[in-house]
């Protein structure tokens, strides 16, 4: 495999340049606007063969992708932050019609105040409209997520809009070492793309988004919530198959030094390195502690969570975002709720951190893990780092 030196928004243009998509449409803006730009620029060299449509809004931009994913074209489009707003009105359309949409979204967090950096309040804002969500770690992840995106929501079982996550500018921006496929294993992998149907083929029309009142509104929405339930097995088939095959396994969740662990932090995205490091320390000095990354947050890994964090004491669920319901950030919401019937279940407290960039660093997880052996009750929310 080549090795390149790229940032996640090159590793993810660079993963969009091998799929080659038949459409991607797309507006520009920050910290997501070079993976478009970049991609437009393969457009622009002949090195892809896509019709790259440049709209007036990302609310066009997923229109189109609607429209374009309707007639059987393989589609992608980036965006972030208010972009992803923007969208908004189109996403649950795109998971209703089931149209396998791939989307490199840059997570941002949402004004106001208007802020460029990163939290994850734009991609939880969404996060029940259907739509498969991954995290990223780091470039890498944010390469090999979107190629089994692909594969993924093209699946048969699934045929549901995806989207994979980097976090703004801490990934997007910064360069790093990753192992690319080669692009006529690439295309390989992913494979030819079959349209289930299209609203061209005069052979077999079909209707698209018809209005949809009370007497079928409710059984429409169904398979959805069974394509989502297919695609927790569907992600780890992918994954597995993608770590055979070029030795990088993934899963719903991944557990990082926690089997014998007292204490742990779950975490998403870029974070998750940041603990490592942080636990290879303590490890070194005795401390039982370990990471459970939660990779897949739609569709929800409750079971899985639920096993993983059985043996541990004390858990710090960290949280890049709120829900300002009082009650903890999306995260801790969804965790608790997993662990609900679990007859072994940790002492969880909230932490929710970095709103708009503010760093988390290696003191920061030392004194979050330090603080974990002094917790006695379950459910405590902690706004870390704020300044009173």
């Amino acid at each position: 495999m080549p090795v390149l030196a790229r940032t996640g928004n090159e590793a993810m243009a660079e993963a969009m340049r091998q799929i080659d998509p038949d459409v991607v449409a797309a507006y520009p803006i920050t910290p997501a606007t070079e993976v478009v730009m970049i991609f437009s620029k393969f457009v622009a060299d002949g090195l892809v063969g896509t019709e790259f449509v440049a709209v007036e809004s990302e609310h066009s931009a997923m229109s189109a992708c609607v429209g374009a994913a309707s007639v059987g074209c393989r589609v992608m489009t980036g965006t972030s932050s208010q972009g992803l707003q923007l969208m908004s009105e189109i996403l649950p359309i795109a998971s209703a019609l089931r149209q396998p949409i791939v989307l490199c979204e840059v997570n941002r967090a949402l004004s106001g105040p208007i802020n460029i950096h990163c939290d994850h309040s734009d991609t939880m804002a969404v996060r029940d409209f259907g739509w498969i969500q991954i995290f990223s770690e780091n470039a890498q992840e944010a390469y090999d997520n979107i190629l089994q995106l692909v594969r993924i929501t093209e699946d048969e079982k699934v045929r549901l809009p995806g989207m994979a996550t980097t976090d703004g500018f801490i990934i997007s921006h910064c360069m790093e070492k990753i192992e690319a496929l080669e692009d006529a294993e690439a295309k390989k992998y992913i494979g030819e793309h079959k349209a289930v149907q299209s609203v061209l083929d005069q052979s077999k029309p079909i209707t698209l988004g018809s209005l949809d009142l009370q007497d079928y509104y409710f059984e429409h929405k169904m398979p959805i919530v069974e394509a989502m339930k297919q695609a927790k097995d569907v992600i780890v088939k992918v994954g597995k198959d993608f770590g055979k095959r070029y030795g990088r396994e993934y899963g719903l969740i991944e557990e990082y030094k926690l089997d014998d662990a007292d204490y742990a932090i779950v975490a998403l995205g870029s974070t998750c390195g940041t603990s490592r490091a942080v636990i290879d320390g303590l490890r070194a000095k005795g401390e039982k502690v370990g990471l459970l990354k939660v990779r897949v947050f739609r569709p929800f890994p409750a079971e899985e969570i639920a096993k993983a964090l059985s043996g541990v004491k004390a858990a710090a669920i960290m949280d890049r975002s709120d829900m300002y319901n009082n009650q903890g950030g999306p995260l801790f919401s969804e965790i608790r709720s997993a662990l609900f019937e679990s007859k072994q279940k940790p002492l969880l407290t909230n932490y929710i951190y970095g709103l708009g960039g503010r760093e988390i660093s290696l003191d920061d997880i030392c004194q979050i893990f330090a603080e974990q052996k002094k917790v006695k009750e379950s459910g405590k929310i902690v706004y870390f780092g704020v300044r009173e």
